[in-house]
């Protein structure tokens, strides 16, 4: 079985936009507490128990036994939703039976408003993190293997010792000698500083080895020959021989850094509650293993973590099959 053309794609783009999203598409805030603890996820219906039509609306749940936490469905009243409401897409117009479309946590929080507030989190580290690695790695790479000597020497070996490193119990050293009570704003920004700092070393072994063999080719001469800097020749003619080389480490930094960013929340080391972020929602559910085989909705942050991936890794074989289909026609004769 395989995924149509472009889904992977698409399912990256719809977390993305989800994230961004997020304050729009959520039904409830997603710090607000409701008398709902662990309550099951709730479907919108059109129709009633007695077969008629109407306007979109929930049934509301209620608690019927506290002690095992089981939860009725009341069909004797439809609560409609309301559309476009402060700022919300969809939510319910009765603070008392909530719109909970994956349900609620341990303390009657809603599930589907964390993960996608979580989401604007976990991949917003994941996105800036990739992005400071590239820029890094791309200028190192391309100033050791358009210099070399010392200065390839100096900037590859600092890349050689930060690559044979275990990268994640790296990143969790330098996270646990730092202060643990942070602000989300710092704790993002740590994150995604450290994440960027151990990533680039990735993207500028193949960028140097790039540059190195391309810098002695005829037309990097022939711009020399005219004038041409440094910049200028890396930028303008070398730097766009790297940039397959580059797409590729973006595919495997990308969700590496969504993982990691999971597993530093997952320890308490990322972000923490109320903020919410996949990590910190997964160490949640974690706390009560018992409770994640009763509100299975609790491991929503794992199944995102598992389509985002998934979504990424199939964008990236969609990708290398349009480049090596580009390339084969560029170099195909015809009789």
């Amino acid at each position: 079985m395989t995924l149509g053309r472009g889904a992977g794609a698409i399912l990256v783009a719809l977390w993305i936009v989800a994230g961004i999203f997020a304050p729009f598409l959520s039904p409830n805030p997603p710090t607000m507490q409701f008398e709902l603890p662990y309550a099951p996820p709730m479907r919108p219906h059109v129709i009633d128990a007695d077969g008629g039509l109407h306007a979109p609306f929930v049934y509301p749940v209620r608690i019927g036994n506290l002690l095992e936490r089981r939860y009725e469905i009341d069909r004797s009243r439809r609560v409609p939703l309301s559309w476009l409401r402060d700022g919300r897409l969809a939510t319910t117009t009765d603070p008392a039976a909530p719109l909970l479309i994956l349900g609620a946590d341990a303390i009657g929080r809603d599930v589907f408003a964390r993960l996608l507030h979580g989401a604007r989190a976990s991949l917003g580290v994941a996105l800036v993190a990739c992005l400071l690695s590239l820029v890094a790695g791309t200028l190192i790479g391309a100033a050791a293997g358009y210099a070399g000597g010392l200065v390839d020497e100096a900037f590859m070996g600092v890349a050689d010792f930060l690559i044979i490193l275990p990268t994640i119990y790296v990143v969790l050293a330098l996270r646990a000698v730092m202060p643990l009570v942070l602000e989300p704003w710092q704790v993002f920004w740590l994150l995604t500083i450290l994440l960027g700092a151990v990533g680039w070393p990735f993207v500028a072994r193949p960028v140097r080895a790039i540059v190195a063999v391309e810098s002695r080719r005829e037309y990097v001469e022939a711009a020399r020959a005219t004038g041409a800097g440094p910049v200028r020749i890396v930028v303008r003619h070398l730097a766009p021989a790297a940039a397959s080389a580059i797409a590729t480490q973006v595919t495997l930094l990308l969700p590496a850094f969504v993982l990691a960013e999971a597993t530093l929340s997952f320890v308490g080391l990322g972000f923490v509650d109320p903020t919410p972020s996949w990590g910190s929602m997964l160490m949640d559910a974690g706390r009560n293993v018992r409770a994640l085989a009763d509100f299975p909705w609790l491991l929503a942050p794992a199944g995102a973590l598992i389509i985002f991936v998934l979504g990424l890794h199939v964008a990236a074989a969609e990708a290398g099959q349009i480049r090596s289909t580009l390339g084969r026609g560029r170099y195909h004769v015809t009789d």
